[in-house]
Parts: structure tokens; C-alpha cells; sequence
């Protein structure tokens, strides 16, 4: 009980404002909240049992830099899918993304080298137990992204639809960029390369924006 406690409360702090708890809360002004919450749910069951178990064996074999690199990029597509993907009336493409496993993916992807990953893999050191470590961490995840998911049913009431949908694009870039600011290496980021970087992102952003301007349909939403 003593490390179920432990995890879930370390895990409800560390997520205040965290990235995941944002998604939670940008997600639920896009899809319904039982939608969010049980693509959370499944991400989270998945992504902590994977660090419990096989946290500190894959992070030996793979550098955990490069799969900070891997998860900050794949945000940042994420993001510009985001601007253009909710614009596809195929019906088809819409179940095969649909907002179920958009939640899922996404939120799996972004505990990919996050604090409460790394937490998960350390308190199950400490406390050299799996299972209460990870129904612990489970359980602050869930509670922290509920809180953000209220907020964002709120928000998704007062704000226009187009501004929702670049609201939750841009949280994914900028966690995107952010991630690769702190993932590569020190030599790596200089201003004349986080410049660029920035550049480049913002071209893909118009160039996608225009792509969706030009290619809009009637939105479906589940």
C-alpha cells in the first residue's frame, strides 16, 4: 500500500502542467471526454507497465536521448497532422485514425522519456515492487488528466472550433521543439540552430495550413 500511495501521489504533482496533462486537456476540446479518458487510460496502462518491467533494460540498449529524439520529433508531425487531419470527410481514413486511437498514440508517445516514465522506472527500483508501482502511477495519471480534461470541456464550450484545433497543434509542436531543445546533444543546440529548427517548423505549419485551406471538407467529429 505504501508504494501504491507513493507512486500515485509523486505522479499526481509531477503531472500538474505537465505536456500529458495539456494533451488531456486540448484533446477534450476535440473529442468526448470518455474517449479522451479511456485513450488515456490505455496509453498510460501500457507505457508504465513498460517502464516498470522494461524501463532500465531498453534505456541501457537504446540511449534514452535518442528515444527523447524519436518521441520529441514524431510530436511535432503529430502536430501539423493535427492541423490538417481533422479536415479528412473520408470516412474510411476517420476509422482508421480515429479519435480513440489518435488519444492513445499520442499520449503513448509523449510519456516516451517523460518524468513520470523515468519516475515509474525509479520507483519501482526503490520500492522493488511492479505491480503497486504501477497501478499507483496509473492512478495519478488518470487523476491529473481528469483535472486537465475538465478543463478543456470548458474551454471547448467557449472557444471558436478552428481556434481549438490550432490550440491543441501548437501545444504539440512547442512540446515537440522543446523536447529536441533538451534531448540532443549541448553542442548540437546553438542559436543559429534552434533558429533554423524554428523556421522550419513554422514554414511546415503555413505550408500545411494552406494545404488545409485549400483542401477543406465538412469536418467529422466523433
Amino acid at each position: 500500500m505504501t508504494a501504491f500511495l507513493a507512486s500515485l501521489g509523486f505522479v499526481v504533482l509531477a503531472e500538474m502542467g505537465d505536456k500529458t496533462q495539456l494533451l488531456g486537456m486540448a484533446f477534450a476540446t476535440r473529442y468526448r471526454w470518455q474517449t479522451v479518458m479511456w485513450g488515456v487510460l490505455v496509453a498510460t496502462v501500457l507505457n508504465h507497465l513498460f517502464a516498470v518491467v522494461v524501463g532500465n533494460y531498453i534505456t541501457r540498449v537504446i540511449p534514452l536521448h535518442y528515444v527523447q529524439i524519436a518521441a520529441a520529433a514524431s510530436f511535432i508531425i503529430f502536430g501539423l497532422w493535427t492541423i490538417r487531419g481533422d479536415e479528412l470527410g473520408d470516412e474510411a481514413k476517420a476509422s482508421r485514425f480515429s479519435p480513440f486511437w489518435t488519444v492513445t498514440i499520442a499520449f503513448f508517445i509523449a510519456e516516451m522519456g517523460d518524468k513520470t516514465q523515468l519516475a515509474t522506472v525509479a520507483l519501482a527500483a526503490q520500492f522493488k515492487e511492479i505491480v503497486p508501482v504501477w497501478l499507483g502511477t496509473t492512478a495519478g495519471m488518470m487523476i491529473a488528466n481528469a483535472i486537465g480534461i475538465i478543463v478543456g470541456i470548458v474551454m471547448g464550450r467557449k472557444i471558436p472550433e478552428r481556434a481549438v484545433k490550432w490550440f491543441a497543434a501548437l501545444i504539440f509542436i512547442f512540446f515537440g521543439l522543446f523536447g529536441l531543445y533538451q534531448a540532443l546533444p549541448r553542442h548540437l543546440v546553438s542559436p543559429s540552430v534552434i533558429i533554423t529548427a524554428v523556421v522550419i517548423v513554422c514554414v511546415l505549419v503555413y505550408v500545411v495550413a494552406r494545404w488545409e485551406n485549400n483542401g477543406k471538407m465538412p469536418r467529422q467529429q466523433e
